[in-house]
């Protein structure tokens, strides 16, 4: 699909989690496409150094302290964004965390990886929707997601088939649906009953977590649907792969700068109403 330009050096982007990895490569490119860049990171001096990186090489680059598991910190970025900037144009939840490597399945972090990669994600949309501006291309919202944490994947996924099915319709799909998935999976964790539970058997934490995203990622899209013409915004996740960068250990097959490629695809799509879809090296996949 042919990009269409709609943006300029006034449109504004953030991207969490942007100060090294896939974010740092999304912010790359989206301020080489000539956006103003918004580059988060939860540590403030790592972020500066980052944004340096990028302001040196000629990018339109901002930077602020965010911390997607803290209320006041996204708050302040909110008030932060709002007076400086007006609002933005463009989300990408890039932000997130994975404990296991190789064949490794603990779950002993699985309460921070949860909360980091859903509840941090769904945070970020809720404070960020009131601020997306107007405009005839309509805003847009990435979540970084994978694909271990699609519903009907052949081998990792929930054995639950009523719970599929509740998740997977749009009828049934809700945000008190989604939550309690994720807390009955944590409690048990707690109770260490999780292995039993039918859950999916690869990273599971982290499964769970991004099938989180991917199930909210469609039930935002339903709730935006019916948004007037250029008040639109629109809502994608995609997969970037397996991705050599730290969170896979270096062990992964696809460079930062490919992995960033979909994302900022989706991120600059043409005025198309393309929202509440799943895609991986740009083509729409089955959640």
């Amino acid at each position: 699909m042919q990009l269409v330009w709609w943006w300029s050096q006034e449109t504004i982007a953030v991207v969490t989690g942007a100060n090294r990895g896939i974010g740092f490569e999304i912010a790359r490119q989206l301020a080489g496409h000539g956006l103003t860049v918004i580059l988060t990171s939860r540590d403030t001096s790592v972020g500066i150094e980052a944004a340096k990186v990028l302001q040196e090489g000629g990018f339109n680059v901002d930077v602020h302290q965010l911390d997607v598991l803290d209320r006041e910190s996204i708050s302040e970025f909110t008030e932060w964004i709002k007076e400086k900037y007006g609002g933005l144009d463009i989300l990408v939840n890039n932000a997130g965390v994975n404990y296991n490597l190789g064949s490794d399945n603990s779950v002993q972090f699985a309460q921070q990886v949860v909360d980091t990669n859903y509840y941090g994600t769904k945070s970020m949309i809720k404070a960020m929707i009131p601020l997306m501006r107007p405009s005839a291309a309509g805003a847009r919202i990435v979540n970084v997601s994978s694909r271990l944490g699609k519903l009907n994947g052949r081998r990792n996924r929930i054995q639950d088939a009523t719970l599929r099915e509740e998740l997977n319709n749009l009828d049934t799909l809700s945000e008190e649906l989604i939550d309690r998935t994720v807390s009955t999976f944590l409690q048990q964790v707690e109770d260490d009953t999780w292995l039993s539970g039918g859950w999916p058997q690869t990273f599971t934490d982290y499964s769970i977590s991004k099938l989180a995203v991917n199930a909210y990622t469609r039930l935002v899209a339903k709730e935006l649907s019916d948004r007037p013409e250029g008040e639109k915004i629109y809502i994608n996740c995609y997969c970037p792969g397996w991705v050599k960068t730290a969170m896979t250990g270096w062990a992964g097959n696809i460079s930062a700068e490919d992995a960033a490629d979909t994302g900022v695809w989706l991120a600059l799509l043409p005025d198309v109403a393309i929202t509440g879809k799943f895609f991986a090296e740009r083509r729409e996949v089955n959640f």
